[in-house]
């Protein structure tokens, strides 16, 4: 592809076949699905924005940037599939058909991340003001669905019923979109106060009150619970460092890498990312290292990362290499090894 130019760093050259999967399930209008024909959703989405960007594909990554803005509903959000409600055909595939949608806050609270990353990484000022009115409009849609203890409901359809929740990694989300898009008002000369009321008393939320997420009971078995708090930016790296250590033995093989859920023999190649760079964020660089090697090899004959291992049955599983999964990889590696300011966006605060 023409306007792909890769890192001249060259800490990410390695990285060049996950970046160009993503290129091939980039479609025409800048949509980047979990694989061809596959779910939506605006996080992941804004995942693969951030690893394009590093990588240096400005082209395509501000491409999906446009998309995010052309197709945002009118109160500020976007339906986002779950992908993983999905069922696997023949064992080992994920299915193709429609996924349930919601109007998810942390879905809809993360493109103000991807969209601070393309400003640190190209300081391009004047084609981040263009989608200044879609973060605004996304964050305002999400603290509107702050509760008064501070916690904000996992999505709009489930407020007001038995469903209602505030997810803890899903907070944990909201809370480091909220830190971005503050700072990113601020770089824009902005005025955000509804902004820094509602993450401060997310962030509280956080620190203090655990018993406030997760009311109804579900989410202490997935990894994502045990480290996402780490990545909200609420955690300073000695009380980062004390979260890891409380739950490593459950949660890690140092040899295969980060469980995804407690208690299946499955380690995640997006999960292993995202728990190294929440090491970064504990300042222990020596152990998100050892996690990225775990999972170097978890790669099929183009050099596309799998989505995960299966170790008592020894095999892949399954059988997908989703474009998030290679942006998780960019993304920690470009944050172990990087050393410009969007390097260390989600492990430094922004603000």
């Amino acid at each position: 592809m023409d306007d792909l130019f890769f890192h001249r760093s060259g800490h990410l050259t390695d990285l060049i076949a996950p970046a160009m999967r993503i290129l091939d399930i980039q479609e025409e209008s800048g949509r980047i699905a979990w694989f061809e024909d596959g779910p939506w959703d605006p996080w992941n989405h804004t995942e693969c924005v951030m690893a394009l960007t590093a990588m240096g594909a400005l082209d395509a990554s501000s491409l999906a940037l446009d998309h995010l803005a052309g197709t945002q509903r009118a109160d500020g959000a976007w339906l986002g599939e779950y992908g993983n409600a999905l069922p696997m055909v023949e064992r080992d595939y994920i299915s193709r058909e429609p996924a349930p949608a919601f109007l998810d806050t942390n879905f809809c609270a993360y493109p103000a991340v991807g969209v601070l990353h393309y400003l640190l990484a190209t300081g391009d000022v004047d084609r981040v003001r263009g989608w200044w009115p879609m973060v605004k409009g996304a964050m305002d849609f999400v603290i509107a669905l702050q509760r008064e203890d501070g916690t904000i409901s996992w999505a709009f359809e489930a407020v007001g019923t038995g469903d209602d929740d505030a997810l803890l990694a899903g907070n944990a989300s909201i809370a480091k979109s909220l830190e971005c898009a503050i700072a990113l008002a601020s770089r824009l000369g902005k005025d955000a106060p509804s902004w820094v009321d509602a993450r401060r008393a997310l962030v509280a939320a956080l620190q203090t009150s655990p018993e406030r997420f997760d009311r109804n009971g579900g989410g202490q078995r997935f990894a994502m619970d045990w480290y996402y708090p780490i990545l909200s930016g609420a955690l300073d790296p000695v009380a980062a460092a004390k979260r890891l250590e409380a739950q490593r033995e459950a949660f890690v093989d140092p040899a295969r890498g980060c469980l995804c859920v407690i208690n299946e023999p499955w380690v995640t190649v997006a999960e292993t990312c995202e728990l190294a760079i929440a090491h970064l964020c504990a300042n222990q660089d020596a152990q998100a290292a050892s996690l990225l090697d775990a999972i170097s090899s978890h790669r099929d004959v183009d050099g596309a990362f799998w989505m995960g291992w299966q170790y008592e049955e020894e095999t892949v599983w399954p059988n997908e290499t989703p474009s998030w999964t290679q942006a998780a990889v960019i993304l920690a590696t470009d944050a172990l090894h990087g050393d410009r300011a969007h390097s260390r966006l989600l492990i430094r605060p922004a603000l």
